[in-house]
C-alpha cells in the first residue's frame, strides 16, 4: 500500500458542491481506501491504496460523482511528487510563507506557458515548472489577478491551489501515516 494525497478542486466554496468530510472519509473507506484523513474542508484528502494514481483518481470522481451528484476536478499526487513540489518553491521566508501552489490535471502545453510566464501584476509573483505555478502576492490570494480560474483559462488545463500552510499539514499528515 502506498500514500497518496487525494486533492479535489471547488468543493465547499460559497455553500456549494457540498462535500462534508466525515461523509467523505466514509465513503472512501467503505470504497477500499485505507486510513483515510480530510483536512479542513476544502477537499483535501490523504489515504493509502494499493492502485495506482490514475486508477485512484478516476474510482474517487466516480464515488463523489454518484454519491453527491456532481463532477469535481481531482488531482492525486504520491508523496514523493507532493515533495518535491513542495520543495521545489523558489520563494524565501515571508514570501515562501504566503505563496500558493497551483498544481495542474494535465501539463499545459508550452506555448501557452511561455505566454503566460510573460505576464506580471504588481506586487504579484509567479514562477512555472511543468508541475506547479508558485504564485506570491503581497495583497492575498482573494484580490489578486493570478488565481486558479485565470491560470486555468489561460492555460486550458483544470488545477488547484493549495497556500503553504495547506501543503506542510499534507506533509505531515503523510509523514504519519
Amino acid at each position: 500500500m502506498k500514500t497518496c494525497i487525494v486533492l479535489l478542486r471547488g468543493i465547499n466554496v460559497g455553500g456549494h458542491r457540498k462535500v462534508p468530510m466525515a461523509e467523505l472519509r466514509e465513503l472512501f473507506s467503505k470504497s477500499g481506501f485505507k486510513n483515510v484523513q480530510t483536512y479542513i474542508q476544502s477537499g483535501n484528502v490523504v489515504l493509502q491504496s494499493s492502485d495506482d494514481s490514475k486508477k485512484i483518481k478516476t474510482t474517487v470522481e466516480k464515488l463523489i460523482f454518484h454519491h453527491f451528484g456532481f463532477e469535481v476536478t481531482t488531482l492525486v499526487k504520491t508523496e514523493s511528487e507532493l515533495k518535491m513540489i513542495f520543495d521545489a518553491c523558489p520563494f524565501q521566508d515571508k514570501e515562501k510563507e504566503k505563496s500558493y501552489f497551483m498544481m495542474f490535471e494535465n501539463l499545459p502545453d508550452k506555448s501557452s506557458l511561455e505566454e503566460v510566464s510573460k505576464l506580471s501584476y504588481t506586487g504579484e509573483e509567479i514562477y512555472i515548472t511543468d508541475d506547479c505555478i508558485y504564485f506570491f502576492s503581497a495583497i492575498g490570494y482573494g484580490r489578486t489577478k493570478f488565481n486558479s480560474n485565470f491560470f486555468e483559462r489561460k492555460l486550458k488545463v483544470n488545477a488547484t491551489a493549495r497556500n503553504y500552510k495547506t501543503m506542510l499539514k499534507l506533509l505531515a499528515m503523510v509523514e504519519e501515516t
